[in-house]
């Protein structure tokens, strides 16, 4: 949805009046940015969404069942790990907080689930969504099988052609995949078509939105039902390091994992938190995903006002990443406004960088993490922070589905040497034949049985 075909416009907030303005027990704006920007039809859904979830987000008996499935079904809590290979590295301690642990392999199932508790709480049969890395769209299709809802993700056919084994999953799950054509093909056109369908179906359908972006009240509804992440990890962190961290850092696309874990520490002062966002081919070359760090102005995308990658004329600009998660041109109005209060920073991460800590992460602590995940990764482990001792990452999902990009990815920036070993290569020379077998391979020739 481009700026200017917008149909309404809620009173302003602007920088330097306070705290975000509370309405319907759910903030629509903070500071300037946020608000409902939508077609007049989408209003009432709107206005029910808000309500509804006012009201669910005390209801003893939803939270009872909600946080049941949390555990039993996601298997949370998920873990808090003292990643000591990386610590070594950096020279402080690096707490990763296992959101890949979590069932489906990212943090997104959080919220997924809780969304289509919702839809099912409102008599929504069907559920939609959007989906960059197939990750929300994996832990969408999960839940409305789950729960028994019809369920369409709307995907990019580039993003389609990057994330093939999430679509695999979809489709298994029962499923319609919705490839979209438009555009760069990403998610920013996802998402589109995915509010053309709302708009069009609105009187059964719930749209699952992914990210904490959007038109209130989304932005607000995503980040309480992924504040569990940062809830978790503070008592863990005090429990296991007897003390909070110097600084929270989380990767940034819409921005749902990182709010999910900044949430708990919003009100301790001495916890810098970080987002790390797309740095893509270099904020100077105009080919990233960073909105936050390159300064760009503000405007209305998807329903809400806040910055976003525009040209002169207020078109929509094409956002770029390796990482699928992080190729949107704009930002949730929360962390745009963490960014001008100064509660937050917001640093770019490039392409080649995340994709060598993808690399580095698999090999030190044996664990694959997403190239969203690694564009934080590479922040603190190769950026010096001789102020911090202790830094706290949210490691938003797992690597697999970025397998075949990464590898690719790596071996057009370091050659054949992608995968050596100290040199050498990864795949060892093929066996010979064995001189204690017969001439059929069954067993010894003439000597002692190989044992």
């Amino acid at each position: 949805m481009s700026a200017g075909s917008e149909q309404r416009f809620d009173a302003v907030v602007g920088p330097g009046r306070g705290a975000p303005r509370p309405e319907v027990g759910s903030e629509r704006r903070f500071g300037p940015y946020g608000g409902r920007y939508v077609p007049e039809s989408l209003l009432p859904a709107l206005d029910e969404l808000e309500a509804v979830w006012s009201q669910l987000r005390d209801d003893a008996d939803f939270q009872s069942e909600f946080r049941g499935l949390l555990r039993d079904y996601v298997g949370r809590p998920s873990p808090l790990y003292l990643a000591r290979r990386l610590s070594e590295k950096a020279g402080r301690e690096i707490w990763l907080k296992r959101e890949d642990l979590n069932h489906t392999g990212a943090h997104k199932i959080n919220n997924a689930l809780g969304q289509c508790l919702i839809a099912k709480r409102m008599g929504k049969p069907r559920v939609i969504a959007e989906t960059g890395a197939g990750q929300h769209g994996v832990a969408t299709a999960t839940a409305a099988a789950l729960l028994d809802l019809e369920c369409v993700i709307y995907m990019g056919v580039e993003d389609i052609r990057r994330q093939m084994p999430n679509v695999q999953r979809m489709r298994l799950l029962g499923t319609t995949v919705q490839p979209v054509e438009s555009g760069a093909r990403t998610l920013k056109e996802a998402v589109s078509q995915a509010f053309r369908d709302w708009v069009a179906s609105v009187g059964n359908t719930h749209y699952v939105m992914g990210t904490a972006a959007g038109a209130a009240p989304f932005p607000a509804i995503v980040r309480d039902l992924q504040r569990i992440i940062g809830d978790e990890a503070r008592e863990q962190i005090l429990a296991q390091a007897g003390r909070l961290p110097d600084r929270v850092v989380a990767c940034v696309g819409g921005g749902s994992n990182a709010i999910g874990i900044f949430t708990a520490f919003l009100d301790d002062p001495d916890v810098a938190l970080v987002g790390v966002e797309a740095g893509g081919h270099g904020i100077a070359s105009g080919s990233h995903g960073a909105v936050l760090a390159s300064g760009v102005d503000a405007g209305v995308l998807h329903g809400s006002y806040g910055p976003v990658m525009q040209d002169a004329q207020g078109q929509i600009l094409e956002a770029h990443s390796v990482s699928a998660g992080l190729d949107y041109p704009g930002v949730g109005p929360q962390h745009a406004w963490l960014r001008d209060s100064g509660r937050a920073t917001y640093v770019p991460v490039e392409d080649d960088d995340a994709v060598r800590a993808f690399r580095e992460v698999a090999r030190l602590e044996g664990i694959i993490p997403a190239l969203e995940s690694s564009h934080a990764l590479h922040h603190v482990l190769h950026v010096p922070a001789p102020e911090v001792e202790v830094d706290l990452v949210c490691l938003s999902g797992r690597g697999d589905k970025d397998l075949a990009e990464a590898l690719a990815k790596l071996e057009e920036i370091d050659g054949a040497d992608a995968l050596k070993i100290d040199g050498e290569r990864s795949i060892a020379p093929a066996l010979g034949s064995d001189p204690a077998a017969d001439e059929d391979g069954n067993g010894p020739q003439g000597g002692e049985e190989v044992r």
